[in-house]
């Protein structure tokens, strides 16, 4: 079948829109956001997490993460951030999806916009994210696409590939975040591959981890059960990034995983608008060992085709 784009209720939010092919489906909330809510091979399980007490929730001045796929703004301000995104969104059709349009953000003045456009028979789409500033003087910001994951997988992200032939040069650096533990065992730090698993049962006071890294090789995937979802997105030679150059970033608690993307810095004058584009896709069977060895054997080639 061609791809069917329609308007559903899902998950107690009345206003949602849907667009699917024979191979995935791939459902957004009009009801807040933007937030792309559920993402699934068709008869699988949703490979986003939904926090259960926010869902269908609307309105009000509190930020909630109601999990799902978001877009944000670097760097991190407790404020500028998070600030809430409980209203209603603009939904316009686009060719096999649709295009979600947030209010402008009543502080910082950025307007959000993500556009979802689904492959026409493959578990595959082009996410879009838009920033555009609507206030009266520059901005400086990077474009930051989250997506929160279901419990129980692991993140993997490569390092970055050796730029001299004698090596003699460094070419790594791992962002760490005042929490960061290296040796807290959801971190595998290898040669080749940065990986964190969420591990549902850790004691709150220690529950946070998160690393980054400048992922130079443009993609980052999520392993659950036999599901490999993959995020591959562009990365700017000489470019300026967010949190000591980081283009990807892992976080983790006890109710998720995050796959995160980033864009380099920029100054956005107003009325201008800046672009981060993620090529999601989606393989079933793939079943990975938290090792490195079986992300070298089994996701490396899959990747280079």
């Amino acid at each position: 079948m061609s791809c069917v784009v329609e308007n559903i209720a899902f998950r107690g939010w009345p206003n949602c829109w849907r667009v699917a092919n024979d191979a995935v489906e791939i459902i957004a909330t009009a009801d807040v956001g933007p937030r792309i809510i559920s993402l699934r091979l068709t008869g699988g399980d949703n490979l986003l997490f939904v926090r259960e007490e926010f869902a269908g929730l609307t309105g009000g001045n509190e930020w909630r993460n109601y999990g799902g796929h978001r877009l944000w703004h670097s760097p991190e301000d407790i404020v500028r951030t998070r600030e809430p995104d409980n209203a209603p969104v603009k939904v316009q059709p686009v060719s096999r999806g649709f295009n979600l349009i947030a209010p402008v953000e009543s502080q910082s003045r950025i307007g959000r916009e993500i556009t979802v456009e689904l492959h026409p028979t493959e578990a595959k789409a082009t996410v879009s994210h838009r920033l555009i500033n609507h206030g009266l003087w520059p901005v400086e910001l990077a474009p930051w696409a989250l997506s929160v994951m279901a419990p129980g997988g692991f993140a993997l992200c490569p390092m970055p590939k050796a730029c001299h032939l004698d090596r003699l040069l460094p070419n790594r650096a791992l962002a760490l975040w005042p929490y960061s533990d290296l040796t807290d065992g959801r971190y595998l730090l290898g040669k080749d591959y940065v990986l964190l698993r969420h591990d549902g049962g850790r004691p709150e006071a220690s529950e946070r981890a998160k690393i980054g890294v400048m992922a130079n090789d443009g993609w980052t995937a999520y392993a659950l059960g036999d599901t490999l979802f993959v995020k591959r997105f562009p990365v700017i030679a000489g470019a300026r990034y967010p949190d000591y150059q980081s283009t990807v970033e892992l976080f983790t608690n006890n109710r998720f995983l995050e796959l995160e993307t980033l864009g380099p810095l920029q100054l956005v004058a107003p009325g201008a608008m800046v672009e981060h584009v993620e090529q999601w896709e989606i393989h079933g069977g793939l079943p990975l060992k938290f090792d490195e060895a079986s992300v070298s054997e089994r996701v490396a080639p899959l990747l280079a085709e």
